[in-house]
This record gives structure tokens, C-alpha cells and sequence, in this order.
């Protein structure tokens, strides 16, 4: 039996999704908060452990980005998978780099979001469009670190990984934006990727970048 934990702060999307998951056979909701630090609060309390979290972002008193960087550091072998309406790169990026194994909107089926779980429990992590099927394709097939980059694109690279805007990344660099818009472009191709969220994404799995 997969254990579920749920943390948002809507208390019907809670008990909703509740009833949603345990329809499916195999999971089995163990933990349910309505914030991070109430989710805290009930794990260090409990005797069992999640396996999942199902996290919210946009949370009072602990946002779902403080939570996932407190789980990261006490509890790794908890799996997070990131639930929100939020499509910004810059927040996507953030999660992943806080821990998050995959990333789905509210508004998904719920074939995605069974999908998801099953993706996360079983390989670790679930690629979604927000991020990108053909960088998951490359890594079953090992070839994460054989794509030759250079040193700015490299750089680049690890920039991409902040909340800077591709503007302030070209001023940081010394370059123009043209410039900068030149190495994301390179960077699609080499990677097979179409967003900043997949250039990220590479940059963690190959552990180019301190998360």
C-alpha cells in the first residue's frame, strides 16, 4: 500500500482528492494538513510515513516551497509531488530544486494524477509538458552527461536555475540579450527541451547545479 499524505489549505480539494486517491487500490491516505508547518506539526508526531506528499504552494503560515525545503533536509526518502494552479517556470524550478520529484495542476485529470503517483513511487520522478517527455527519454537511456556544452553555456545553464529574468542573467553574464537568447536556443536543441523548466530540469539530474 502507497501512503498518501495531502497538505493544502482548501479543506474540499482536500477531502476530495482524499476520496479520488483511495478509489484507486494500492493508496492509502495517511496524513492530511492544511499548511506546511501543520503538516510538520502532525509527522513528527506520527508513527507512520508517508511515502508521497501531495504538496499545495500557496499556503498561509508555510507555503508548499518552505515545506518541500524542510522535507529535502529531514526527511529525503519522502517523495514529493508538487500540486498547484501555478505555471511559472521560475516557481517550477524552485520546487524541483527544493526536492519536488514532479509537478501536475489542480485543474489535471485524474488519469494524470494516478499517473503521476504511480511514476513517482515507482522511477522517482514524473515529467510532465511543464517539463518535458524527451528529457525523461534521455535519461532511461543514460545519456544525461554526454552532451557536449560550453563553458557559457554552462553558466548559462546555472543562472537559468535562479529567479533571474533572462535579462538580468545577460547583465550578470556581461553579455547582451541577444547573446543570452542565443545560448538558451543552443541549449533547446543540444537538449531536446522547449522551456526553461526542461534546461533546469537537466541542470539538477546532472548535478550542475547545488540544490
Amino acid at each position: 500500500m502507497i501512503k498518501i499524505a495531502l497538505v493544502d489549505d482548501h479543506i474540499v480539494l482536500r477531502k476530495s482528492l482524499s476520496v479520488l486517491i483511495q478509489m484507486h487500490s494500492g493508496y492509502e491516505i495517511v496524513l492530511q494538513a492544511e499548511n506546511g508547518k501543520d503538516f510538520i506539526d502532525q509527522l513528527q508526531h506520527s508513527k507512520i510515513l508517508p511515502d508521497i506528499v501531495l504538496l499545495d504552494i500557496t499556503m498561509p503560515v508555510m507555503s508548499g516551497v518552505e515545506t518541500a525545503a524542510w522535507l529535502k533536509a529531514n526527511h529525503p526518502d519522502i517523495r514529493i509531488l508538487t500540486l498547484s494552479m501555478i505555471r511559472s517556470d521560475q516557481i517550477i524550478i524552485r520546487m524541483l530544486k527544493n526536492g519536488a520529484r514532479g509537478y501536475v495542476l489542480k485543474d489535471c485529470e485524474p488519469g494524470e494524477l494516478y499517473e503521476a503517483l504511480h511514476q513517482i513511487h515507482t522511477n522517482g520522478y514524473y515529467y510532465n509538458e511543464l517539463v518535458t517527455p524527451k528529457l525523461r527519454n534521455r535519461e532511461q537511456n543514460n545519456g544525461l552527461a554526454e552532451i557536449a556544452l560550453s563553458d557559457q553555456e554552462v553558466c548559462f545553464l546555472r543562472w537559468v536555475c535562479t529567479e533571474k529574468t533572462y535579462k538580468e542573467i545577460a547583465a550578470e553574464m556581461k553579455v547582451s540579450h541577444r547573446t543570452v537568447d542565443g545560448y538558451r536556443d543552443s541549449l533547446f536543441r543540444k537538449l531536446q527541451v522547449s522551456s526553461r523548466v526542461g534546461i533546469a530540469m537537466y541542470a539538477i539530474k546532472s548535478h550542475l547545479v547545488q540544490i
